[in-house]
């Protein structure tokens, strides 16, 4: 595949040569552009607290900076220049705004008895491919712009990794917290039926998912609320929703799923020699140390395989408390004493940080996967780290992101490394519409064919000794020996001697689809000269699948 391998066979250039290529190729891709910005989004770029949605918005026209003339160039037919620029601009405008946005308030009785109302919102970014797809998030923080920023980050990741699924969100302004579980169940359940009656819910039209403050147990109330209501009368119901405990149609692999997909995504960059030599680090996992913002879910998985992997954990931040061990952090010990106590401050084998902000301290890899632009302008000069892996969604400002980029600093973007969670979401809808679990047809088969083949190839050698100068060149070497000749399986054959579980193909699938999108970033950025910026990369490619999903279909009307 052609890559950043085929710059580095060019000529020995020196690192100091691949540096200032790399700091140099985005600003001369974008220079050579035609298409403009939108005035209103100009600011962004030096913006030190842009909103949201402005912030995915500015992503995206940076994109189409970059793909708009090969867009035109690759419209076939019998248009004029005229006709297909005209054309290749209207598809890009159909791909900015939010196709269907609903804001949803009911009313809750609380256990003690006093009322509140409850504030939620649903946001349908593109439905250039049905259903859409994204997670529900109980936060205060939750707003308009929030849910329109991450179901149009939605968008771009879906299409980022090739998930067929348009992009969507959806957020309740609460703090899970201060709720028990009897109204946390009310306000799950009321809301799913609101979202119903208004066509924001179903196995084909709209498949949420879980997201920060929610997991497997809302997941459930939302497809048996569902299942009980609206879709009745639909065998599929059960899809209407992803992220589901084993028992009520969810699949294995999907609570670590976007912490897999973030090591997955990290293990691909870590071990390409010649991104590593372009910001002055060697290849591969060994020696590399690591700083994770946010210890939830996604922060606690990636923690996991990446310390499996041979890094080790320097620091976690977290809302409440900052540990940092230069000799490491053990992830398992810390989540037995996050689960015991609730917090991780007062952990024994880590000291508090007394330093100003952990993120600054020296390191290999920065992750954040907590909230939305933790970096800015004003502190991206101060982060000392070679790598930064998106674990969170839009961690990242587009004023941090230049001056990252102009620092040598490598960062994977988010709607590519924390894209496992939407991939292992879509084997979990497979699964539903499919009403049999992964492997189940085929265990028996393959593990009775596995033994045959065993069997023989025991017969086979038999056959072979049995001959009598066979046999008596054998018995000089090694003595006369009766009996069968066992052959038995090898350990990892013995573990993969019934077929792949289910487990087994989720994290395959995962794996493969974190590697392919990998390699598409790495032949965009070196087809447009991109140098670092990977994340202008994988905007281009995601613009560049939606917009061929527009084109080929064309407008209902």
């Amino acid at each position: 595949m052609y890559h950043l391998k085929s710059l580095a066979r060019q000529g020995a250039m020196r690192q100091q040569e691949l540096t200032a290529l790399a700091k140099a190729l985005p600003t001369a891709a974008l220079q050579t552009r035609n298409y403009q910005i939108p005035d209103r989004l100009k600011d962004v770029a030096t913006a030190k607290d842009p909103r949201f949605f402005d912030m995915v918005e500015y992503f995206f026209h940076r994109g189409c900076q970059i793909s708009e003339d090969r867009l035109v160039d690759d419209m076939k037919g019998k248009l004029s220049l005229d006709e297909k620029k005209q054309k290749v601009k209207g598809i890009l405008q159909l791909m900015q705004p939010c196709d269907h946005i609903i804001e949803i308030a009911f009313p809750l009785r609380r256990d003690a008895g006093n009322y509140e109302m409850i504030t939620g919102y649903r946001a349908q970014h593109s439905t250039h491919r049905i259903p859409t797809k994204g997670g529900i998030r109980f936060s205060l923080d939750v707003s308009r712009d929030e849910v329109k920023a991450l179901s149009a980050l939605m968008t771009f990741k879906c299409a980022c990794v090739d998930v067929p699924f348009g992009g969507a969100k959806a957020g309740l302004k609460i703090n899970p917290k201060e709720y028990s579980e009897h109204e946390l169940e009310k306000i799950t359940r009321r809301f799913t039926l609101e979202l119903a009656k208004k066509g924001f819910i179903g196995p084909g039209v709209d498949v949420p998912a879980p997201d920060m403050g929610t997991g497997e147990r809302e997941m459930s109330w939302i497809a048996d609320t569902y299942a009980k209501t609206i879709g009745h009368l639909d065998i599929n119901a059960h899809a209407c929703v992803t992220g589901k405990p084993i028992n009520q149609g969810g699949i294995h692999g999907r609570v670590s799923a976007t912490g897999r997909g973030v090591f997955h995504g990290l293990e691909n960059f870590i071990n390409e020699a010649n991104y590593m030599s372009m910001i002055g680090t060697t290849p591969g996992w060994g020696g590399k140390t690591f700083i994770v913002q946010g210890f939830g879910n996604v922060g606690l998985h990636t923690t996991r395989y990446l310390t499996r992997a041979g890094a080790t954990c320097i620091g976690v931040i977290e809302h409440d408390g900052t540990l940092y061990n230069p000799e490491g952090i053990d992830p398992k010990l810390l989540e037995d004493y996050k689960n015991e106590h609730g917090t991780i401050v007062g952990y024994p084998n880590a000291k508090p940080y007394e330093g100003e902000n952990l993120m600054f301290e020296q390191c290999d890899i920065f992750i954040p996967a907590a909230i939305e632009k933790v970096i800015n302008s004003e502190n991206a000069n101060r982060i000392q780290c070679k790598i930064i892996a998106e674990a969170a969604n839009g961690p990242t400002t587009p004023a941090a992101d230049k001056i990252l980029i102009d620092r040598n600093i490598l960062v994977i973007p988010d709607l590519y490394i924390n894209a496992g969670g939407v991939t292992v979401s879509f084997f979990e809808w497979l699964k539903n519409l499919n009403h049999v679990s992964y492997g189940r047809l085929t265990f028996k088969y393959e593990r009775e064919s596995n033994y045959h083949l065993l069997d023989s190839v025991q017969q086979s050698i038999e056959r072979i000794i049995n001959d009598e100068s066979v046999q008596e060149s054998l018995e000089r070497r090694f003595g006369r020996v009766g009996g069968r000749i066992p052959v038995t399986p090898s350990e990892s054959f013995q573990k993969r001697i019934s077929g792949a579980s289910e487990k087994d193909i989720v994290h395959s699938g995962l794996d493969y689809t974190m590697e392919r999108s990998a390699r598409a970033i790495m032949k965009t950025a070196m087809k447009y000269n991109l140098g670092l910026d990977l994340r202008t990369a994988a905007y281009v490619n995601s613009i560049e699948k939606i917009f061929t999903t527009y084109r080929d279909a064309g407008l209902a009307f």
